[in-house]
């Protein structure tokens, strides 16, 4: 697993066997506003690789000693990334402030805009609560090429193609949504964490159930699912946009039922952002809760305090872990 603070990227063993490492260092992973709120990366080639977008729309990537950036052209920020083939290398890009997706084939770039999702006759209806700009959240496929595009706000896109063609999923799945995922054993799922809770659905987005029983508040901000288990998965909720009390919830019946797993927290939870929980390839669960990044064990029940970065004791910055890619 790869772990970014505000300036530096770490790798750590996926089932937390020993401490982080850094592996590169002087990276602005800040985002255009300054808070940092939708940082993209994600790894390759089982964990042996990682691409990280930096400030100016640039991809870093880096594999063992070799460093490299790959110019994407894309001037709008970028909020998210995905891996659609690894040979020859692409990616889906998501932006901020417009939600667009282009596509990027290889090492070399540019990334082409993706002509089919601009066209998408629902896009008049994307909006903000604020008044500004969509934008494409999170990406998430599964192993046989489906897509999905989380727009905030206006639903869940899809691309049964590896982003070539988009359609909107069906309208009975709440419009502000704030993570899409898929599990790598079930490509029919999708799972969705909203302003009203978390949807799962057992058809690829034709239909969706509303998972919401046991949830201490309604107000989701990121869904994580074991590899192996679709029905395992973790959730985060809070008292609103702003946060003012968090919790971090489990449920092991496809989202039926939900637990919240606080007590395990020592530390005050005021939020908790959009990607910062995850499992990785061996199932451990991993949460960033203020400075600290928590692991779980024993299928997300037992939680407990792995690291805190070294750079929270210079800075200010109440969440200096940004971005984790497993």
């Amino acid at each position: 697993m790869f772990i970014a603070t505000y300036n530096a990227i770490y790798a750590v063993e996926d089932n937390g066997n020993g401490e982080p490492t850094q592996i590169y260092n002087g990276t602005d992973h800040q985002g255009h506003d300054g808070n940092a709120t939708h940082d993209a990366m994600v790894s390759l080639s089982k964990g042996q690789a990682v691409l990280s977008t930096l400030s100016d729309g640039t991809l870093l990537f880096l594999s063992g000693d070799n460093e490299k950036q790959i110019p994407t052209g894309i001037e709008d920020p970028i909020a998210s990334l995905l891996v659609v083939r690894e040979d020859p290398l692409t990616l889906l890009i998501g932006t901020d402030e417009g939600a667009y997706v282009y596509r990027l084939v290889g090492e070399e770039g540019p990334a082409e805009r993706i002509i089919a999702f601009d066209k998408l006759e629902c896009r008049k209806d994307w909006y903000t609560p604020w008044g500004g700009p969509p934008a494409v959240r999170t990406l998430a496929k599964t192993q046989d090429g489906f897509c999905y595009a989380d727009i905030h706000v206006g639903s869940i896109m899809r691309s049964p193609d590896e982003g070539i063609s988009w359609e909107p999923v069906t309208p009975d799945l709440n419009k502000d949504v704030h993570q899409v995922a898929t599990c790598p054993v079930d490509d029919n799922r999708v799972y969705a964490n909203t302003q009203n809770g978390v949807y799962v659905s057992p058809d690829r987005g034709n239909s969706w159930e509303h998972r919401f029983e046991g949830l201490p508040r309604r107000y989701g901000t990121g869904i994580a699912v074991h590899p192996a288990d679709p029905d395992l998965m973790i959730a985060t909720v809070q008292n609103g946009p702003r946060g003012g009390g968090a919790w971090l919830c489990r449920s092991e019946n496809g989202g039926t039922t939900w637990t919240q797993l606080n007590d395990q927290l020592p530390e005050s939870i005021d939020r908790i952002r959009t990607g910062y929980i995850t499992f990785t390839s061996d199932g451990t669960a991993w949460a960033v809760i203020g400075k600290t990044l928590y692991i779980g064990k024993d299928r997300a029940t037992d939680w407990s305090a792995f690291w805190t970065p070294p750079e929270h004791q210079s800075s200010s910055n109440e969440y200096p872990i940004q971005a984790l890619a497993v």
